[in-house]
């Protein structure tokens, strides 16, 4: 049987960001930084063990956006 869906079956991220909270979607103070910046650490360390590495490595680019978002480069 043939997976017909666009992404051979991984979940969107927007269905993963609806599963943590709204506020991993929008942009906020530091304090919605750094929760954001742990929460993609630890997609990518869920995405890694399930052996997905293209999610992995898309959750640790987030992860280091809301790092320099944290530290004031962006």
């Amino acid at each position: 049987m043939r997976n017909n869906t666009p992404n051979n079956g991984r979940r969107p991220l927007r269905r993963q960001a609806a599963k943590l909270g709204s506020d991993v979607r929008r942009q906020g103070g530091a304090g919605n930084a750094r929760r954001n910046y742990e929460r993609y650490m630890v997609l990518a360390r869920e995405a890694a063990l399930n052996g997905d590495d293209v999610e992995m490595e898309n959750c640790y680019q987030h992860a280091e956006h809301y790092y320099r978002v944290m530290n004031g480069r962006e």
